[in-house]
């Protein structure tokens, strides 16, 4: 086997990792967080062990530049805390160096936290003993990295189910279900093919249908599209959101786009030094950003792709009660401006049969123009549309 190989090979089999005997752990309610993370920290550097996190105050009042100063120590990860719910693409986003990828990394323990709680489905991740911990990576959640990580000298049939060949899954059944992954993720006619003879964005595919051979409870995403094409990388866009719709299966990807981002997130997590600044759905991001940082950030996003009409709305007038296309509250801006256009008067959003609001012309040329939202008439002291009585 080539050097290549062995290290790939070697990649894959701490990421999938072995015995097949390990007990499985019983899952939380359907209301807990598949994942939940509190107060986590990861500092690289020789004094780190000695740090008295999450607790200590003076340490958390450093910047990066005084943390390194004072203990030439770095913090990747800082005091971040938040939950992932079932069935929720729960997105981490931010620039080189943020610490998206080693956050992603610490979810599996690929990377050890240095302080704070850890838990999925309710069991502490951070007190698994080595057998549980492999348990964890090999059936409850798989890893999609940047790096395909495909075996050369295997078929891709054979790369699909090498993470079942480590559970000790039987050859005929792990191909069978090598076979299903490979049609799920368009690759029918190419399971005896070398990695070396697709391309890169099937090669992404192959390693996507790797993940889903096991069939786990969570994915995990490290920018796994960033070295492709862009037409490339939109298909394979396309084809988590698919995977999603179809499976519901919840996901955690990681990525430095912002557009990937706001195409694929429930919820996003825009991270800088460290710290997670803003949490939120992208609406919420792009509508209400949290500072100066996050303003920059979402500056050139088409506003109207992103806000729906319910931040867009006014109240309604008795007169309009009956009148106008009709519009669900999530309905996004750029569709309203269209039906609008249409019609040649102003739309009503309806909810549960109800009219909570209207949205016309000058309504919705202000969330293009990005005007400041709480000085809308229409809007509550928090900045949020006020539902009207139903008229």
């Amino acid at each position: 086997m080539s050097e290549t190989a062995e290290a790939t090979e070697s990649a894959a089999n701490a990421a999938n990792d072995e015995s097949n005997d390990a007990p499985r752990t019983n899952e939380a309610s359907a209301d807990s967080p598949v994942i939940s993370i509190r107060n986590l920290w990861k500092v690289f550097g020789p004094k780190s062990a000695r740090m008295r996190l999450p607790h200590d105050e003076q340490v958390k009042g450093l910047s990066q530049t005084e943390l390194r100063e004072k203990t030439g120590c770095t913090a990747a990860v800082r005091d971040v805390s938040f939950d992932v719910h079932k069935s929720e693409v729960f997105v981490v986003m931010g620039l080189s160096g943020s610490g998206k990828s080693t956050l992603v990394r610490c979810l599996t323990r690929l990377i050890e936290p240095t302080a704070g709680s850890l838990d999925f489905n309710g069991q502490d991740v951070l007190s698994m003993d080595k057998d549980t911990l492999r348990e964890l990576r090999r059936h409850r959640a798989s890893m999609v990295f940047q790096n395909f990580g495909l075996l050369p000298h295997r078929t891709v049939l054979d790369n699909v189910a090498y993470g079942l060949e480590i559970q000790g899954v039987g050859k005929a059944e792990r191909r069978e279900r090598a076979a299903e992954m490979v049609t799920k993720v368009g690759l029918d006619g190419l399971g005896e093919r070398r990695p070396g003879q697709l391309s890169g964005g099937q090669q992404q595919r192959v390693g996507l249908a790797r993940a889903l051979a096991v069939d786990p409870e969570v994915l995990l995403f490290d920018e796994p599209f960033s070295a492709l094409d862009p037409l490339i990388r939109r298909d394979m866009q396309e084809e988590v959101i698919r995977l999603h719709r179809e499976e519901g299966r919840t996901m955690v990807f990681i990525t430095h786009d912002l557009s990937e981002a706001l195409r694929l997130g429930d919820r996003i997590a825009l991270m800088r030094d460290g710290e997670v600044v803003q949490l939120g759905t992208p609406e919420e991001i792009v509508a209400n950003p949290a500072d100066d940082y996050v303003r920059d950030f979402v500056r050139d996003v088409p506003r109207e792709q992103v806000i729906s009409v319910r931040r867009a709305m006014r109240k309604a007038e008795k007169t309009e009660a009956g009148k106008g296309t009709e519009l669900a509250p999530d309905t996004l801006v750029a569709d309203a401006i269209e039906a609008v256009a249409r019609s040649g008067e102003s739309a009503r959003v309806v909810e549960n049969g109800r009219t909570i609001g209207v949205v016309d012309d000058a309504r919705l040329l202000s969330v293009v123009a990005g005007l400041d939202e709480d000085a809308v008439e229409g809007r509550g002291e928090d900045g949020e549309p006020k539902e009207v009585a139903a008229v």
